[in-house]
C-alpha cells in the first residue's frame, strides 16, 4: 500500500460514536494509521493525487476482535461433537493434546485458523494454549494482531510441568514478543478448578507487575460452580474476588452461570465478560446474562471459542447468535440490538484488552485495521440499516477487504501472500494422522 492512501465506501461504520453511521464517506490512511474521515467528495478535492479504493456496494467498520480462542485447535474441529464439556475434555481433548500438541501440530493449526480467521474478518484474537511463543511469531509473520495467553495449570502439558515453569517459561515468552509489532499478551490461567490458590496469587502478582490482562475461563457451567461449593465453600467468582483477581485486567470468559449480586460485582469491580455464545450452545454450557451484564454497566466481548467447540471462528455468526441469544435470555426482543452486538465485537474487545486507543474503532489517530462487507446481495438487499444487515443476515462469504495496520491482508476474497492450497493439504494431512492413530 503507498504511503498515503483513500478507501471509499458506501458506509463507514465507525463504531465511535456510536449508532453512527456514515454515507458515501472515505478513510484516508497514511502509513499504518488513520488520518482523516470525510465525505468522499471532499477526499478527492483534498487529496488530488492520492490513490482511491473504491467499494461502491460495501460497508466499511473495524475489524472483529476474537476475545477468547485456542488458535491451534482448529485441527481438532469436528473431532469429538454433540458431547458435553467435562467428557469432551476429559475423554477426547485431553488425551489428544497429551499425544499431538508440539510445535508442528501448533504452527499447523494456528497457520488454519489465522486464515480462516482473516477471512472472516478477524483483525486481532486473544489465545490461551501451548506454545505461545510458535502463536507469536505466526500471528506477526502471516500480518494479523493478536494476545498471547501465558498459561497457567496446576498439571503438566506439552508446554510445561509445573506452575513453576509455566511461568518461567510465559515470562521468557513476554520478554520475547515485545518486539513484535503486532503481538501482546496476557496472563492465562486456565480455569479455577484447574489452577489453586498460590499460583492464582502470583497470577494477579505478574498482571499488576507487567500491565497486561488477566485470561480465564469462569463459571462456565453449573458442575464447575457446584464443585466449587462442594471443595472450597464458595462459588469460583468469590474466590478469585478474594485473591483480588475480580480487577479491570479480568477477562472472564463465558460465565453462563451468574446470579444477580455477581452481576453487580462484575461491573463494580470492572472485569471483562468474555461471551462466547456458539460454544456454550454447542456444548450445552449454560446462557450467559449478557443483556443483565450490559446494563448494570460491565464491558461485554465476544469470542467464537476454538473451532473444536463451535466449529468455526466467524465472528459475523458470532454476533448474530449472540444477539438472538440475547433476546430469548432477557424475553426481550429489544435485548442486545445489532449496533450492541458489533460493539462487543469491536470496541468493547480492545477495551478488554485495553488496547482501545489503538483499535477497535474507526476514528482519526488510530491504526487502520478495517474490512470491507459487500452488502450489494441478495441476503441483504434492500438495506433499510447497513449494521442491522450486518448483524442478522450478512455471511463471512461477503467480506471482500481486510487491512491490518493499513495493509491489505485480504483482497477481494483472497489471502494476500498465503498459500491457501498449502493449508489444506496440511490439514488434510493432520486429519488422517489423527483418524489412524
Amino acid at each position: 500500500m503507498p504511503a498515503k492512501s483513500i478507501i471509499a465506501a458506501r458506509w463507514v461504520i465507525p463504531v465511535q460514536p456510536r449508532q453512527h453511521v456514515l454515507e458515501n464517506h472515505a478513510l484516508v490512511i497514511e502509513n499504518v494509521r488513520i488520518v482523516d474521515i470525510l465525505p468522499t467528495s471532499d477526499a478527492r478535492s483534498k487529496y488530488p493525487d492520492t490513490p482511491v479504493t473504491e467499494r461502491p456496494t460495501h460497508a466499511v467498520l473495524p475489524g472483529f476482535i476474537n476475545a477468547h480462542t485456542h488458535a491451534a485447535m482448529s485441527l481438532f474441529r469436528g473431532m469429538a461433537d454433540d458431547v458435553p464439556l467435562m467428557d469432551w475434555l476429559n475423554n477426547h481433548i485431553w488425551p489428544a493434546e497429551a499425544k499431538w500438541v508440539g510445535q508442528e501440530f501448533m504452527r499447523d493449526g494456528v497457520e488454519l485458523a489465522i486464515a480462516e480467521m482473516l477471512l472472516s474478518g478477524t483483525t486481532c484474537f486473544n489465545d490461551m494454549y501451548f506454545f505461545p511463543n510458535v502463536v507469536a511469531n505466526i500471528a506477526q509473520e502471516m500480518g494479523i494482531r493478536a494476545h498471547v495467553g501465558l498459561i497457567v495449570m496446576d498439571f503438566p502439558t506439552a508446554w510445561a510441568d509445573s506452575p513453576e515453569a509455566y511461568f518461567d517459561k510465559g515470562l521468557h515468552v513476554h520478554d520475547e514478543v515485545r518486539s513484535l509489532s503486532r503481538v501482546g499478551t496476557t496472563l492465562a490461567p486456565h480455569a479455577p478448578y484447574t489452577v489453586s490458590d498460590a499460583p492464582l496469587e502470583q497470577v494477579r502478582t505478574y498482571a499488576d507487575e507487567l500491565n497486561i490482562p488477566i485470561h480465564m475461563h469462569v463459571h462456565e457451567t453449573s458442575t464447575e460452580v457446584s464443585d466449587s461449593v462442594a471443595q472450597s465453600g464458595v462459588r469460583p467468582l468469590a474466590r478469585l474476588n478474594q485473591l483480588g483477581l475480580l480487577n479491570p485486567r479480568m477477562m472472564a470468559v463465558h460465565m453462563t452461570q451468574l446470579t444477580d449480586e455477581e452481576i453487580t460485582l462484575c461491573a463494580e469491580q470492572g472485569i471483562s465478560v468474555v461471551h462466547c455464545p456458539e460454544s456454550n450452545l454447542k456444548l450445552a454450557s449454560g446462557q450467559c446474562r449478557v443483556a443483565d451484564l450490559l446494563a448494570a454497566g460491565a464491558n461485554v466481548c465476544l469470542g467464537t471459542d476454538s473451532a473444536a467447540s463451535n466449529n468455526d471462528l466467524d465472528m459475523l455468526g458470532e454476533m448474530q447468535t449472540a444477539a438472538l441469544m440475547a433476546k430469548v435470555t432477557a424475553q426481550n426482543a429489544q435485548a442486545l440490538p445489532a449496533w450492541q452486538a458489533l460493539e462487543m465485537a469491536t470496541i468493547n474487545g480492545a477495551i478488554a484488552l485495553n488496547c482501545q486507543d489503538d483499535i477497535g474503532s474507526l476514528e482519526i489517530g488510530k491504526s487502520a485495521d478495517l474490512i470491507a462487507i459487500d452488502l450489494d446481495h441478495i441476503s441483504t438487499q434492500p438495506v433499510y440499516d447497513p449494521v442491522s444487515q450486518i448483524v442478522y443476515s450478512a455471511s463471512r462469504e461477503q467480506i471482500t477487504d481486510v487491512w491490518v495496520e493499513g495493509i491489505q491482508r485480504v483482497k477481494y476474497k483472497q489471502l494476500v501472500n498465503v498459500d491457501v492450497d498449502d493449508l489444506l493439504q496440511t490439514a488434510r494431512r493432520w486429519g488422517e494422522r489423527l483418524t489412524t492413530s
